[in-house]
């Protein structure tokens, strides 16, 4: 199955949610919104877990990539809040999530380690290692402009509501 049917099959109802599909007005690194940054680490968690033949969960790896950043504000606005951003947005990110969604202990582990190891605790799961070691090079390309996923995520990227 296509890595785009994946995402669909486990994570279509996060993806047409109303507070994933307001990621799309927020900015994350260099030009791309939180939404695309989101498809793109599930994407290629995917992609790793495949490419490294990894027995895992894959519904909950993409569940838990596609919500890893559902802090649903923009951390580029002076506020209070948003001090300390990525220290505190995993955070935010779970308990978003789960007000939102049913999530499951592997989830909850992916959403909360990702940011590992600026917060020092580490990730429990394969697939929170995965999450948090794509959200770092899907990071770095956005920031040069470059799309990891090969263009892989462009329609997920174009469901709405």
């Amino acid at each position: 199955m296509d890595i785009r049917d994946i995402l669909l099959k486990y994570g279509r109802d996060i993806l047409l949610s109303k507070g994933m599909q307001s990621e799309k007005n927020y900015i994350q690194h260099g030009n791309t919104t939180v939404f695309a940054h989101s498809v793109g680490v599930a994407y290629l968690s995917v992609w790793l877990a495949r490419r490294l033949s990894l027995r895992l969960d894959e519904r909950a790896l993409v569940r838990g990539a596609l919500l890893h950043d559902y802090f649903l504000y923009d951390w580029h606005v002076p506020d209070p809040v948003h001090r300390l951003h990525g220290f505190r947005h995993a955070r935010f990110a779970q308990r978003n999530a789960d007000r939102d969604f049913k999530l499951g202990e592997v989830e909850r582990n992916i959403i909360l380690r990702h940011m590992f190891p600026l917060n020092p605790i580490p990730p429990r799961y394969v697939e929170s290692i995965l999450v948090c070691a794509a959200d770092k090079i899907c990071a770095v390309c956005e920031m040069l402009s470059y799309d990891c996923t090969g263009g892989g995520t462009r329609y997920c990227c174009s469901l709405h509501e």
